[in-house]
């Protein structure tokens, strides 16, 4: 058990038998009134915020995470299966993990897992990735509206709003968070 001033935003404690990720953490002296910690924390596996009040002295547990970098390998119904670059090991990971991102990974893109005794807890996309352009309709000519978008479909079969310059094999950074076109890729 740890003291609650050992706890740092990005902690991972386990909190009223559930897994939380801390956001926020400040430290409070209101007046003549005793100190204590003020945290908004996330949990893990649903996402919902908790707000909570932390004595200075109160004991907390925080987990013991191991974050690595792995290599996305091939998809496994509803998991991603990703190996350990350094020992070789492979680790089914549960696709909601990746949130929307999980639609632009191609295999062989490097991901970040955090697991927590051998669970899964968080797992993270590069923040953008080049992926090449399917299919999309040819841009017709004189139409060169400023800022006008069309649909493309990438590699992954996701589909992404591009400029109309953009052509069937031209390879796009698309970001994963948003999933929104940011330039073409020069080959």
């Amino acid at each position: 058990m740890s003291k609650a001033s050992e706890i740092k935003n990005g902690s991972i404690l386990r909190f009223n038998g559930e897994l939380v990720q801390v956001e926020e953490f400040i430290h409070r002296t209101p007046g003549n009134l005793r100190a204590f910690y003020q945290a908004r924390m996330r949990n893990v596996k649903t996402g919902k915020l908790v707000e909570y009040r932390f004595r200075t002295d109160e004991d907390v547990e925080i987990a013991r995470v191991e974050t690595n970098d792995y290599q996305y390998l091939y998809e496994d119904g509803n998991d991603l299966v990703v190996m350990d670059n350094n020992t070789y090991e492979q680790f089914n990971v549960p696709k909601h993990l990746f949130g929307n991102s999980v639609k632009f990974l191609k295999e062989g893109t490097n991901v970040i897992v955090a697991f927590e005794s051998d669970e899964p807890i968080t797992a993270k996309a590069p923040a953008s990735v080049e992926l090449e352009i399917t299919y999309t309709e040819p841009a017709v000519k004189g139409d060169t509206s400023t800022n006008a978008l069309k649909a493309a479909t990438v590699e992954t079969g996701a589909e992404i709003r591009v400029p109309l310059f953009i052509n069937i094999g031209d390879r796009v950074k698309v970001d994963t968070a948003t999933g929104a076109y940011s330039e073409r890729v020069k080959s």
